[in-house]
Order: structure tokens, then sequence, then C-alpha cells
């Protein structure tokens, strides 16, 4: 979906497919199908954009073989969809049963993923529409905090931190190279997650600055932000003074639990805990600061380490639309705060992409039970974010 934004520009709409669990280029193709163009009817428009996830194998399979790379292309086309944003943040095994700490791997300290997100651009250049020029991939924060601490079990690097700018600053190199060769603008965004060595807006700044190239930036996350308690006017304010770029902005709400000492409260947060993806839980330390858990299942045991005196918020992308029913609540102020300031008098980001990717790991009574249920929901978040979008003075596009 595209908008014409007051001052002229034009700001992108898109939904991550990485919600959909394909993994091979076939099931890519079978996705814009079964998947993504129902959606696009459903909002009775003739393109949509997709923010597509294309795992390693995918990714390899376009580079290497031109004509499924223009295939590709074609079956967009055809679809009515198109392609400005990547999802370069998990590598593969997306669709498992279980991801947890895998999705963190490889990271930036391993040369897989810069080979991968290398793979990623050639394909995004090729990808775009004729009359877009910039395209954005969103990638992991450097890596997962364990990896980079001294002393850790399996250190990709004597100095892990030096590891992943150099090769982020190689990707920089090689996007400008691209840049040369095809006409076409691709830059990378890294974004900040809870238990990441980058956790938070301001973690990115010194890492950002160091590397210093004008295509790596950040993708600020909605979820994220706000399960860090960040707030957004002094998180975007913070960004642009220190002169770090936003090429992407994903737009997702947390859960939020007010007042988690109440059983009731444990209870509803117990049914979101599951098996299959990481939900980093956080509250305010006393003294400022925060507490947190790797994931919701520790936090909600009865012998659990974070204090229940205030508001409990955890990483799990819950559906923009139809937030959990009481007693719990979701972060969607704090997305359609972040959203006025990214996209205001001057947008500091044309790239928007509605990132639910939980919609399986739901409680059972919560979850889509077939395709056609997937799709209205999807095209449900899209209709808010749409609207939330018109709220702010932009005009839609056919």
């Amino acid at each position: 979906m595209r908008f014409r934004h007051p001052d002229g520009s034009t700001v992108h709409l898109s939904y991550c497919t990485n919600v959909h669990p394909a993994e091979t280029l076939e099931g890519v193709v079978a996705q814009l199908r079964d998947d993504c163009e129902p959606v696009r009817r459903r909002l009775g428009r003739d393109r949509l954009g997709i923010g597509l996830w294309l795992a390693r194998g995918a990714a390899r399979a376009l580079v290497t073989d031109p004509a499924a790379l223009r295939a590709l292309r074609a079956e967009l086309d055809r679809r009515g969809l198109e392609v400005v944003t990547l999802n370069g943040f998990p590598y593969d095994g997306f669709g498992t049963g279980e991801v947890k700490y895998r999705v963190y791997r490889p990271d930036w300290t391993e040369p897989e993923r810069l080979a991968h997100t290398t793979d990623l651009a050639r394909v995004l250049a090729a990808l775009l529409p004729d009359d877009t020029t910039d395209g954005t991939i969103s990638t992991l924060p450097l890596g997962w905090r364990t990896r980079f601490h001294p002393g850790a079990d399996d250190p990709a690097a004597t100095d892990p931190a030096s590891a992943a700018r150099r090769a982020l600053t190689t990707l920089g190199e090689r996007l400008d190279a691209l840049a040369e060769l095809t006409g076409k603008s691709i830059r990378a965004a890294l974004e900040p997650e809870p238990g990441c060595v980058v956790e938070t807006t301001a973690d990115a700044i010194a890492p950002l600055t160091a590397i210093g190239s004008p295509r790596i930036g950040l993708c600020l996350d909605t979820c994220h932000l706000a399960t860090s308690f960040e707030d957004p006017a002094t998180a975007v304010d913070a960004l642009t003074a220190a002169g770090i770029t936003i090429p992407k902005a994903q737009l997702s709400a947390a859960l939020h639990a007010e007042e988690p000492h109440l059983p009731a409260v444990r209870d509803a947060l117990a049914a979101f805990a599951e098996p299959r993806f990481l939900h980093q839980t956080r509250t305010r330390a006393p003294g400022g600061g925060l507490l947190g858990t790797d994931d919701l299942t520790e936090a909600v045991r009865p012998d659990g380490p974070l204090p229940d005196d205030r508001p409990w918020r955890s990483h799990f992308h819950v559906p923009l639309h139809a937030p959990p029913a009481p007693p719990l609540t979701s972060t969607l102020p704090v997305l359609r705060d972040a959203l006025t300031r990214l996209v205001g008098p001057s947008p500091l980001t044309h790239h928007l992409e509605v990132e639910t990717y939980t919609w399986q790991a739901l409680p059972a009574g919560q979850r889509p039970r077939t395709r056609a249920q997937l799709a209205d929901g999807i095209a449900a978040e899209l209709a808010l974010a749409r609207d939330l979008l018109t709220d702010l003075g932009l005009k839609e596009l056919p």
C-alpha cells in the first residue's frame, strides 16, 4: 500500500511474510498465491506491499538462478504484489516448532550473516518496482548478548563487537557498489531487540556511529521499543540528534500487564507462554533501568525473578486490531505515538511494515484455524495501520 505524505513523498506500508512458514523458493511462490494475494483482495487493493522474508536457501537460489529471480518478479506482478523491503533477521528455520534462541544465529560476527544479507540486497534490487529506487533490509542487532560478553563459551572472534562492525562496514561498501551497478539504493537497518547486544535504540547509537555508513541505519520495531519501556519521542529525538537514520519501521504491539501481582493477570500471561518463540519480558527497576527475563515462561513462574508491583511487558507481537482480553492489554498506544514521530511533518522513514508473526503462537482460542481466517486478521491489521496513517494526513494512493 502506498501513501502520499503531505511533503509530496511516498510512504510504503507492507506486511511481513515471516508469518507464513515458507522456506523454499517453491514455498515462497505458493505463499504469494495462497496467502498474500488473498490479503490484497480483502483490502480491495490493486496493489499490496509485502515485506518478503526469504530463508537462506531461497535467497541463494534466486541469486544463482537469474531465470528464477525474473520468474519471482513476474509472479509478484501477476498477484498484484510489490516488494520494497525484506526481513533479513531470521536466517532459516523460522517455521519450525521451536525457534527461540536459534533466530539470532548466525550473528554479525559470522561470515554467513554477511553473505546472506548481501544476497538479499541483490535480490531486492531486482525485485523493486520499476518506479522505485529505494529498498530496505531489516537485520538482527549484531547478535544475542551472551555471544558478545568476554569469556563467552562460543565466541566467534576475540573481539566480537569489532568483528561485527567490520562485517557491517563491508556490507555498507557492498551496498555502495550495488547502487553504482544497478541504480538501486538498498539500505540495511539494525533492529534493536530485548536481550540482544543492541537492546534499545540508545544502545544502537554507538555501533551505528562507529560503522558510519549512510547505508546502515536502524529499524524501529514498536513492539521492541515498548517492551523496553522506551519513550518514542525520547528515542526518536536521540537518534535524530546522533545522525542515525531510520530506513524502516516495524509496526507491532507488545503484551502489557498492568498488575502482574494479581493471580488472574498471571494466569492470563501464562496462556501466552509457548514453546516456539522467545518472549523476553521486562519491568522497570525501582531505581531506574530495567529488569527482565529471557522468556515469559520464566517470568510467570511462582518463584519468578521479576518484581510484580509495577507493570510488565512481554515481547509477544499481538495483533494490532485485536488486543488481548482484560486483564491484559497491548502497547498499541506506543505504536500510535511512535508513528506520529516517524511520519510527522518531515518523515523519518518511508518504509513501514506490519510484523505480527505470532498468529499461530497465540493462545489456542485466539489462533486462526484456517488460511482464510489468517488472511482476515492480516487485512484487519493493515486496515488499522492505514487508518492511522490517513489520520496523520497521509493520502492513500491507488
